[in-house]
């Protein structure tokens, strides 16, 4: 084998390090490096988006840093590039010893640095003491903390929460430094929940990194996959053989992750991931990288080598290969993808599996002209080839008949659909109806990307969010998407058919302080219902909470959605039956007349009422 080949292998193989291997030591920022350096293959890399912020918290500032987030997200990578650039030794850091310290140079004094790259392999364990020497340590951090010039400085790497647990247990400890502990116990806790990095006076700085939009780490992770020398060697090696040839599926998986659409579409599943509350740290992402372009069912780890390769292609299981499956983890077994939590994410989507009428008619019954199914036989690595045609064939002269055949063949329909999610343009009618997600689309680009965008989002968007909660709050299929209906049963405000109008909260009314809006809250897309000038109630937008509001809005309640949704709806409706009250005010009424607006509706499905009078004797 030649040095070229032997340079392609080289990268092929660390590349399987990042992918759902039984033991992907690469993964982990702490052995990386020495399997770089092992291997001679230079690590995907790339500018970490806190870096900067870390750096001048530190270096400009003379602050303690803590990091938090989820595993994977990058705080001991972090950790190790400020080790570095701050004197410290390669040879030091590898020693995995989790605390490191060394005197440097901040501001222009010495200060002492204190590196805890992995507090949980650092502190003891629940229900066993604390050595003397690690409970001065964090207690003089806590002191730290409110110094105007600290002479030590704190680089802590923890996960969501694991700080404060530890403080809260270190609190618990009798000595002189308890005060000082609770006090930052406080401090930081306070940061962490509110989800604010920086307070007044206290010299910390908190950075969560589980905050970071995936959409920005995909596209570091992307550039820096893509345009690694690696694949270089790849395209230079001898590619008369099965490895990197014309008929070579790693090559073309890394083609197609290459092209614009593609990376578009992974772009846009992450971004609905992080907007449904499922955050993607870097580890994943670099997981599903791999996988989608080593990803195989049939070779040992699930991922190619390419020695692989002639086999594959003998066998002519190309096509189990597919990108577009890999990105699913469909080379998995079922149990080993349910344990990735990229794969458990993208699962929620159900492409594959959701389709339409028109899809599936021209996929089974379309001739060969037809714009879907011309799309997937111009593919023909992973698209419609003479063994679907023929499996089609079969189905249609058979009538769908039951039985192993017709398995197969709907396994293949699986399989084009996936294919039909990233082949199909960004403007396709169809696009979306691939997905458990129908107004995914719309959600992203009307909502979403506006909002990013500092623009305001469209009327149409608003009113049809207006529809589907008065469908919910009223109980009827209410038209109305111009303002907001606010009814409650006669017996109970939960009812689930409500005809007793409280308000009526307009869309758009300067002259009462009334709004219905979607503003961006933490950094969450956030219906927020202004009832007075000085009374709001917020209803975060997650991409679930959107799409069932629309699918409400455009027909009824979708079957495919639980209970929780539902039941999300009726509790905001109750808390903002509750800000009406407080608006209101509460008085007394007894031996007065009382009045209530019945809702009824009319022909058109708009909301009347009829004005009931009870009266004392």
């Amino acid at each position: 084998m030649s040095p070229v080949n032997r340079e392609a292998v080289a990268w092929i193989q660390f590349l399987r390090g990042y992918g759902p291997v039984a033991q992907n030591d690469n993964m982990y920022d702490e052995t990386i490096q020495r399997h770089a350096r092992r291997s001679g293959v230079a690590p995907i890399s790339f500018t970490h988006p806190r870096l900067e912020d870390v750096r001048r918290a530190v270096l400009g500032g003379g602050k303690s840093v803590v990091l938090t987030g989820t595993a994977g997200d990058g705080k001991t990578h972090l950790c190790r590039e400020m080790w570095q650039q701050l004197g410290g030794p390669v040879s030091e850091w590898d020693k995995d010893n989790p605390y490191l310290q060394r005197e440097c140079s901040l501001g222009g004094r010495s200060t002492q640095l204190h590196v805890i790259r992995d507090l949980s392999a650092w502190v003891p364990q629940q229900g066993m003491d604390w050595e003397p020497a690690k409970a001065r340590l964090l207690s003089r951090f806590c002191a730290s903390l409110f110094e105007e010039d600290p002479e030590d400085v704190f680089l802590i790497a923890a996960n969501d929460g694991q700080l404060i647990e530890t403080l809260k247990r270190l609190s618990r400890e009798e000595g002189p430094s308890q005060e000082e502990v609770a006090k930052a116990f406080k401090v930081l806790e306070t940061l962490l929940f509110e989800d604010r990095g920086a307070e007044q006076g206290v010299a910390v700085r908190m950075f969560n990194l589980s905050r970071s939009g995936s959409r920005g780490l995909l596209d570091l992770a992307l550039e820096a996959l893509l345009d690694h020398e690696g694949w270089q060697a790849c395209y230079d090696a001898d590619v008369r053989g099965p490895f990197f040839g014309d008929s070579c599926p790693i090559r073309h998986n890394y083609e197609l992750l290459s092209r614009p659409q593609v990376k578009n579409r992974l772009r846009q599943l992450l971004s609905l991931c992080h907007h449904n509350g499922f955050h993607v740290p870097i580890r994943q992402i670099l997981l599903l990288l791999a996988n989608a372009i080593l990803g195989h069912p049939d070779v040992a780890g699930k991922l190619m080598r390419p020695t692989d390769l002639a086999r594959i292609l003998h066998k002519g299981t190309r096509a189990q290969a597919s990108l577009y499956g890999n990105i699913f983890g469909r080379n998995l077994k079922n149990s080993r993808r349910r344990a990735v939590l990229i794969f458990r994410y993208l699962d929620h989507f159900r492409i594959g599996y959701e389709t339409s009428n028109r899809i599936d008619e021209l996929l089974v019954y379309g001739n060969e002209d037809a714009s879907v199914l011309k799309l997937l036989r111009e593919d023909t690595f992973y698209g419609a080839d003479d063994r679907f045609m023929a499996a089609r064939t079969e189905y249609v002269e058979a009538e769908g008949e039951s039985g192993e055949q017709l398995s197969a063949f709907l396994q293949q329909l699986v399989r084009l659909r996936r294919s039909l999610f990233f082949m199909l343009p960004g403007d396709s009618k169809d696009l979306w109806k691939l997905t458990a997600f129908q107004f995914a689309g719309e959600y992203l680009e009307k909502v979403v990307d506006r909002l990013r965008d500092g623009k305001t989002v469209a009327v149409a968007q608003v009113r049809q969010l207006i529809l589907g909660l008065n469908r919910i709050f009223t109980g009827m299929l209410v038209t109305d998407d111009s303002e907001l209906l606010l009814a409650s049963g006669v017996v109970s405000s939960q009812a689930r058919v409500s005809t007793l109008l409280k308000a009526r909260i307009r869309r758009s009314l300067a002259t009462a302080g009334q709004r219905v809006e979607i503003v961006l809250e933490a950094r969450i897309p956030t219906l927020k219902v202004w009832i007075s000038r000085d009374i709001s109630r917020s209803f975060p937008l997650l991409l679930t909470r959107y799409e069932f509001l629309s699918r409400v809005a455009h027909g009824g309640l979708p079957g495919s959605f639980s209970n929780e949704f539902y039941e999300d709806v009726r509790a905001f409706k109750s808390q903002l039956l509750s800000d009406l009250k407080r608006r209101d005010g509460v008085s007394d009424r007894e031996a007065q007349d009382l009045q209530f607006e019945i809702l009824e509706l009319n022909e058109k499905g708009q909301a009347k009422t009829e004005l009931l009078e009870v009266h004392y004797a």
